[in-house]
């Protein structure tokens, strides 16, 4: 059962109000309310905590690169392959 009585003892609502604060989408008084219910509802801290770390990992994996060195392998192999005649189209 849910220690989460601050914004209405629904799962769904208050992890929407989360991903809204996360995302800067509240108004400031909504802000302000949210903010102190966090201060004092460990189960909501904890999945505000997690949806940040969501973010932030998939934030930074969308600006990784791949080296060099792998996509010429990929090129080099995609080359070997039509080369060889061996792509065969989906029926």
């Amino acid at each position: 059962m849910s220690d989460c009585h601050g914004l209405g003892d629904c799962e769904d609502d208050r992890m929407q109000r989360i991903y809204e604060y996360v995302d800067g989408a509240l108004s400031r008084d909504d802000l302000s309310e949210i903010k102190a219910h966090l201060e004092t509802c460990t189960e909501c801290s904890q999945e505000h905590d997690l949806e940040c770390l969501i973010r932030s990992v998939v934030r930074r994996s969308c600006q990784e690169h791949a080296p060099q060195t792998l996509k010429e392998r990929i090129i080099d192999r995609i080359g070997h392959i039509k080369a060889s005649g061996s792509v065969q189209a989906d029926a």
